[in-house]
């Protein structure tokens, strides 16, 4: 196993432990009137006993199967603890003006409350996607062109059919001529995309000048085969590694996830592309920025990040790409990295928001 992930394990471990111990404080504060410490101490425990007990024999024994099992416990762990964080600190501003067993009192009876709000708001923020707009200026002759991007589905058990449909609904409406999908299309395998017939819906994502993609890391975990095979079935245009012109108007280049051994470079990609016609390109994952940002390229569209899903895991994926989420224009290269139109793992986003990117393209004519 690669040295990365023992690192994420460890990361996994060290936080459930963090969690497990404001989870115990969390516990004595909401039930101090109802147990001892001692009955309280006990509780908190043998919950954590067996909260490692389960995790660590998935990682141990590599049950990927649970991971989502995993996750979620992390999920309710830490907003479990983030409430009480909340309530700690709103006691302390308040008790300048109230007093102290009165606030106490009224902070225990909205606990419960704020907790549920929280996991209800990260619900919706996962399935209700946001569109946002751009205007692009290219240095290039070319007609006025909309773009549609929307990136890393996960399509599978929790994340299918309906929300392909409402995606179609939005490029509709939206009046697209080109639609980009940078990747993470299914989530690992084609399991529940078969099993819920997902195709029907992937393929109502349609537009005048056609819809192309890429895949992204979770496209190439063991069943890269039959995702590509799925995607093809639907009339999307799969890029792998690979540029395409279309109608001598522009070419999208489609780079394959940094997963796949040896795969060549954007400007190996670029070699006998016309660069005189705007040239799109469809990279996953946004790390090799700073060198496309020295090519003939004018835009690229990424995903990955999910910007961090789960506050505060955004702050990690600030720190770890060049542009974790927005958009950049470096060296007049115009870079975009979307939130994406899915989640990974628990359907749960906080400080981030499933969104579609629209973007409004015009050149110098």
């Amino acid at each position: 196993m690669e040295t990365r992930y023992y690192i994420i394990f460890a990361v996994i471990i060290l936080t459930l432990q963090v969690f497990l111990v404001l989870f115990h404080y969390t516990l004595r504060w909401l039930l101090q009137d109802k147990f001892s410490p001692k009955t309280l101490f006990r509780i908190s425990l043998c919950l954590g006993i067996a909260t490692n007990a389960f995790i660590l024999s998935n990682i141990f024994f590599r049950l990927y199967h649970n991971f989502r099992l995993n996750a979620l416990i992390l999920v309710i762990l830490y907003f479990i603890a983030l409430t009480g964080f909340m309530a700690f600190v709103l006691f302390h501003i308040g008790k300048i003006w109230f007093r102290r067993d009165k606030l106490n009192h009224v902070l225990r009876i909205l606990y419960f409350p704020a907790l549920i709000g929280l996991f209800g708001l990260s619900l919706y923020k996962a399935y209700t996607p946001v569109v946002h707009h751009y205007q692009i200026q290219l240095d290039k002759p070319m007609q006025p062109l909309r773009i549609g991007v929307a990136s890393d589905f996960h399509l599978g058990k929790y994340f299918g059919g309906k929300q392909m449909d409402e995606l179609a609904d939005i490029f509709r409406r939206e009046k697209v001529d080109l639609i980009l999908l940078p990747g993470d299309i299914m989530d690992d395998n084609v399991d529940a995309y078969l099993a819920e017939k997902m195709q029907s819906h992937l393929a109502k994502l349609q537009a005048p000048l056609g819809v192309y993609a890429t895949l992204g890391n979770h496209d190439f975990f063991g069943d890269e085969k039959r995702i590509e095979n799925e995607v093809r079935k639907t009339g999307i245009h799969l890029l792998m590694d690979e540029a395409v012109q279309v109608d001598g108007k522009f070419t999208i280049i489609g780079r394959n996830d940094d997963l796949v051994p040896n795969r060549p470079s954007a400007k190996t990609l670029l070699r006998g592309v016309d660069t005189r016609l705007p040239v799109f390109l469809m990279d996953h994952r946004p790390t090799d920025i700073w060198e496309h940002s020295r090519l003939p390229i004018d835009i690229q569209v990424s995903g990955h990040t999910h910007k961090g899903q789960i506050f505060p895991a955004n702050l990690l994926t600030y720190m770890m790409y060049p542009l974790n989420y927005g958009f950049k224009q470096i060296n007049g290269v115009n870079f975009f990295v979307t939130s994406g139109y899915g989640f990974w793992g628990v359907p749960m986003r906080l400080a981030s928001q499933s969104e579609v990117l629209i973007l409004d393209v015009r050149g110098t004519n």
